[in-house]
């Protein structure tokens, strides 16, 4: 899967948002709030190609949890992410 092009992370009032890369675009009915791990994990694959597996091992890498919790973190992630039609 990849994060499809258009989608970018954005700061607004201290919050991460994803949200079209134009903002006259943005509906904000259905802006995806992220959380810092989530940022980091976007800026890690955005523009490569990347699955739950690649996602766990950065989680493993960078906060050194145990790799089935990294695991069930990044599935839960990617469902996300499917849900709001930002990966193809």
């Amino acid at each position: 899967m990849k994060i499809k092009k258009g989608f970018v992370v954005r700061e607004m009032c201290g919050e991460y948002i994803v949200t079209a890369e134009s903002l006259e675009l943005v509906n904000f009915n259905k802006l995806i709030s992220l959380n810092s791990s989530a940022v980091y994990l976007w800026n890690e694959v955005e523009g490569k190609e990347f699955d739950e597996q690649t996602l766990a091992a950065l989680l493993v890498k960078k906060y050194r949890i145990d790799e089935k919790r990294a695991l069930d973190d990044a599935t839960a992630l990617c469902k996300a992410w499917k849900d709001a039609g930002v990966l193809e």
